[in-house]
């Protein structure tokens, strides 16, 4: 998704692109992630700000492609203790609330709003700003628009992988072909060996492996992307005294704090569930998913619904890249003349992928 975001960048500007990728369709971290675009829970400063335009960029990209599905759905987190409203409370503090749409709703108005909520909690966090997309779809809708529109602009070559910097601007692919522009950009998400290694040896990058599931259709509509308290625990956005009590006192659900668990929920346009997830960062990964966190992260779910899930449908592991140091929104960085390596967005690259490729555009003047 980073690299058609920056295909559809330098598309808007006039420019003509070659767009070389592994795959004929997206496999990895693009494909396998919620479809949101998570405002509520980012850092102030340069990661909210980054959000929100992205959060413009894909509501106007949304309506040229009605296929991305955006909708403006926003989430909700319930709370269900003392010490996790607090939590919730102080996110209303904060001086950018406004911006992220942040409302504290009773359990009844969070009804009202997702109805679908029926289980036993006291009050929820709302926030307007949330949004989501089609993941299995997105790309593969950006990429028709793109020769839509491109009038002959645009190229996608499939099954390639950039092997080499062969010159200013010019990179060779795997089947010798060499491609040459104004500017190159490796898009590599959690590819980060191979020709990357070779460019930059102690690239400050690392990589986050996650597990999630989708449902059978509901067979009623969450109208909003739902959360749980441990995204607080999680997300920079909450940091506060509030949390660190709440961290002492009240602690995670042993299964939840092994596996670095969050409930993230989203509905899909068919009716089915998008729910997740958990983190492991020591390598190696396992080949293998877990069912505990599944068992989990579903009585969380059940207990917010009332109500049982429908059958799991699809279960996978997912590997994202995320830069060491987490405060940073992407590693951007030249790394021959003419080429830019951008990776590393972490859990953000969903959401922020158009901002990010409208900043390496703006920065390499395109």
């Amino acid at each position: 998704m980073v690299g058609t975001m920056h295909a559809w960048q330098a598309v808007e500007r006039g420019h003509e692109v070659v767009q070389i990728e592994r795959e004929a369709e997206a496999r990895g971290a693009s494909l396998r992630n919620f479809g949101q675009i998570w405002v509520s829970g980012r850092a102030g400063g340069e990661e909210l700000d980054t959000a929100l335009r992205a959060r413009e960029l894909w509501e106007r990209i949304g309506a040229e492609v009605p296929g991305l599905g955006f909708r403006a759905n926003g989430s909700l987190t319930p709370v269900r203790t003392p010490r996790e409203l607090a939590v919730a409370e102080a996110a209303l503090a904060r001086p950018d609330a406004a911006a992220r749409g942040y409302k504290l709703l009773t359990a009844a108005e969070a009804r009202e709003v997702n109805p679908a909520l029926r289980g036993a909690f006291e009050a929820a966090l709302w926030c307007e700003r949330d949004a989501a997309v089609e993941p299995r779809t997105a790309q593969l809708h950006l990429r028709e628009a793109l020769r839509t529109r491109a009038a002959g602009r645009y190229t996608f070559l499939a099954g390639r992988e950039v092997r080499e910097v062969v010159g200013p601007g010019a990179v060779r692919d795997d089947h010798g072909d060499v491609h040459r522009g104004d500017a190159v950009v490796l898009a590599t998400g959690a590819w980060l060996s191979g020709l990357v290694r070779e460019l930059v040896p102690d690239l400050p990058v690392r990589r986050v492996r996650l597990q999630m599931m989708q449902t059978d259709p509901l067979g009623e509509p969450l109208t909003t992307s739902v959360a749980d308290a441990d995204s607080f625990r999680y997300y920079p956005a909450y940091r506060s005294p509030e949390l660190d009590i709440l961290n002492a006192e009240q602690e995670q659900v042993p299964i939840a704090a092994e596996h670095k668990m969050q409930l993230l929920m989203v509905q899909r346009r068919d009716g089915g569930l998008t729910i997740g997830d958990t983190h492991e960062y020591e390598h190696p990964f396992a080949f293998d998913t877990l069912e505990d966190p599944y068992e989990h992260v579903t009585a969380v779910v059940e207990s917010f619904l009332g109500r049982p899930l429908p059958r799991i449908r699809h279960r996978w592991a997912g590997v994202y890249a995320q830069c060491t140091d987490t405060t940073r929104v992407v590693h951007r960085q030249q790394v021959a003349d003419g080429v830019w390596l951008v990776t590393g967005p972490g859990g953000r690259g969903m959401t922020c992928s158009p901002a990010i490729a409208e900043t390496t555009a703006n920065e390499l003047g395109w």
